[in-house]
C-alpha cells in the first residue's frame, strides 16, 4: 500500500471520527430571497403590529440542502448525545423578521424562535409573551417555519386548526418545500446562519449574539437540538427553553427516515458551553411531567419555575396581541372560560397570572448572561408533592408555594393555578378563581393596606430579578388605581 493511500485512508478515518464525536461542522448559509412583497397576503405569525413602535416587519424565503441526523451510540437521559449527519434533502421555507427601523436602536442581540405548530399552523408564543421587552430593549426577532406542519400541513399535537402556509396563500407560498421534520434541525441551524450573514435579512445591524428559543412543542425540539445538534453546529450563543415536558421528547429522526426516538426526561447536557435558561410553569411541572426531568443549576444551566402560571393563559390568546407595554390594564384579571369560543371552551375561567412579566425578566437575564457571562442567581423551586400524582403545594389562598414569586401570588386578589379539568387545551390553560368581596376585605381591611403590601412584594420581586423595572411601574400603578381593600 502506498504512502498516499495510507494518508488518504487515515485522513478519511480521522474525519469520520471527528463527526462521530460531535466536532463542530460548518453550517452552510442558505440562499436568501426577499424581503417578499408579492403576491400580497403574508401570513405573519403575530397580530401585534410593531410598526408604531419603530420596528420593521419583513418576510424572507431561505432554501438549500438540509441534513437529517442519526445517533452514534445511546441517547441516554444525561443528554450527552452524539449525532452525525445522515440523509440530505432540498428545502425551501420562510422566516419572519422584526427589526428596529433604525440601526442605532438595535441592542446587538437576535432572538430566533422555532415557531410552534401544535395547533396546526405557525404560532409565535414567545414573541407574543415577550415582545414588550424585545421591542423596548431593541432586540431583533426572527421566527422560523422549521416544521412540516407549518409549511405543508397535517395535524398538530392539539390540532386546533390546520392553516399551513401553502394552504393560506398558495400564490405566495406555493414554492416552499419541506422534506420532513427529520431535516428541521439543520433547517433551523441554517436559519441561524442566514441571520448572521452579512447580506442576510439583518444586514446593516451589528450582531453580537444570537439566542435560540422555543415554547411547548418547540421546546421539545429545542432540547433535542441542544443535546444532539449544538455540538455539531455551534450556531446559537444561548438557549431559552420554555415549557418543555418531562415524558415526551422530540425524535431525532422520524418517518420516512429511520425513526430515532429520544428519552422525554433527558437533561440538558452538562458540557454545552453556552447558557441555557429553562422556564417552567405549574402545568409543565405536573401535567407535562417536567418534575421528572428537573436538574440542578450549573455553570451553564438555570431553571425558573414560576408560581401562579399555566402552560398557556389569557395573555397569550387575548391580551398579547395589543399590549404595547404601557397600560396597567394588563395587570388586572381577564379570565374567560371560553377564550376562543368554539375552539377553547372550558368549564372554569382560564389562568390570568403573571407569566408574561416574568418572561420579560427571563429574556433580559439570559441576554445579560450570554453577553456578559454573568449567570442569574439560582431561583427557588416550586414546592411539589412527588405523588403519584405529582401535585403543586398551595397556600391558604390557593396559590402555589415556592418558586419565583410576584405580587399576583403573594398579595393576591385571586388564585392562579396551572390546573384545570376537561380537554387537553383546558388543562394547559390552568385556572383563575377570583376572590369575593368578603375574602378581599378580610385580607385587606383598607385600600392602603392592599397597596402597601403589594408594593412591598413588588419591590422584592424587582430586587430578585423576577420583574423588570419598566414592568414594575405599571404593576404598581394598577394597584394604586384599583379599588381593592376595605
Amino acid at each position: 500500500m502506498s504512502r498516499r493511500t495510507i494518508c488518504v485512508s487515515a485522513c478519511a478515518y480521522v474525519l469520520l471520527m471527528a463527526v462521530a464525536v460531535g466536532t463542530s461542522a460548518q453550517v452552510p448559509t442558505p440562499t436568501i430571497e426577499g424581503p417578499i412583497t408579492s403576491p400580497d397576503g403574508a401570513f405573519l405569525p403575530a397580530t401585534f403590529d410593531p410598526t408604531p413602535e419603530g420596528y420593521v416587519k419583513q418576510e424572507y424565503f431561505i432554501s438549500g440542502t438540509a441534513s437529517a441526523y442519526t445517533n452514534v451510540g445511546t441517547l441516554g437521559n444525561d443528554g450527552m448525545w452524539t449525532a452525525a449527519p445522515a440523509a440530505t434533502a432540498p428545502y425551501k421555507t420562510r422566516i419572519v423578521v422584526y427589526r428596529p427601523a433604525k440601526a442605532k436602536k438595535f441592542n446587538g442581540t437576535v432572538v430566533v424562535e422555532w415557531l410552534n405548530v401544535s395547533g396546526g399552523s405557525d404560532a409565535p408564543p414567545d414573541w407574543t409573551l415577550g415582545h414588550v421587552e424585545l421591542i423596548r430593549d431593541g432586540y431583533a426577532y426572527v421566527g422560523v417555519s422549521a416544521q412540516y406542519v407549518g409549511v405543508e400541513g397535517g395535524p398538530g399535537l392539539v390540532n386546533v386548526i390546520s392553516l399551513p402556509l401553502k394552504q393560506v396563500n398558495p400564490a405566495r407560498y406555493g414554492s416552499l418545500s419541506h422534506p420532513g421534520d427529520s431535516f428541521s434541525y439543520d433547517m433551523y441551524s441554517q436559519a441561524g446562519a442566514a441571520v448572521r450573514s452579512a447580506t442576510g435579512p439583518l444586514s446593516g445591524l451589528k450582531i453580537r449574539k444570537v439566542i435560540a428559543l422555543g415554547e411547548s412543542q418547540s421546546a421539545f425540539r429545542m432540547v433535542t437540538y441542544i443535546d444532539a445538534i449544538h455540538p455539531l453546529a455551534h450556531v446559537y450563543d444561548g438557549y431559552f427553553v420554555h415549557s418543555r415536558a418531562g415524558f415526551l421528547g422530540a425524535a431525532l429522526s422520524e418517518a420516512p427516515q429511520p425513526a430515532i426516538t429520544v428519552p422525554g426526561g433527558a437533561l440538558i447536557r452538562a458540557d454545552l458551553g453556552v447558557p441555557v435558561l429553562t422556564f417552567e410553569t405549574e402545568s409543565d411541572l405536573t401535567f407535562l411531567g417536567y418534575f421528572g426531568a428537573r436538574q440542578d443549576d450549573s455553570k451553564n444551566f438555570r431553571l425558573w419555575e414560576v408560581a401562579g402560571t399555566s402552560h398557556a393563559d389569557s395573555y397569550v390568546v387575548l391580551r398579547g396581541a395589543t399590549d404595547t407595554g404601557d397600560s396597567p390594564s394588563v395587570v388586572g384579571i381577564l379570565a374567560p372560560s371560553s377564550p376562543l369560543p368554539g375552539i377553547i371552551d372550558c368549564t372554569v375561567p382560564i389562568n390570568s397570572g403573571p407569566q408574561h412579566f416574568v418572561i420579560n425578566a427571563a429574556l433580559s437575564a439570559l441576554n445579560k448572561w450570554v453577553r456578559k457571562g454573568k449567570a442569574p442567581k439560582s431561583a427557588p423551586r416550586l414546592e411539589v408533592a412527588a405523588g403519584p400524582p405529582v401535585a403543586i403545594m398551595h397556600d391558604a389562598n390557593g396559590n402555589a408555594l415556592g418558586g419565583i414569586r410576584t405580587p399576583q401570588v403573594d398579595v393576591p386578589v385571586a388564585s392562579f393555578t396551572g390546573q384545570q379539568g376537561g380537554s387537553i387545551l383546558c388543562q394547559l390553560f390552568g385556572s383563575t378563581t377570583v376572590f369575593d368581596p368578603t375574602q378581599l376585605a378580610t385580607l385587606y381591611p383598607t385600600h392602603r393596606d392592599f397597596v402597601s403590601a403589594w408594593n412591598k412584594s413588588l419591590k422584592k420581586s424587582v430586587k430578585a430579578g423576577w420583574i423588570l423595572t419598566p414592568d414594575a411601574k405599571i404593576i404598581k400603578k394598577w394597584a394604586a388605581d384599583s379599588s381593592v381593600g376595605g
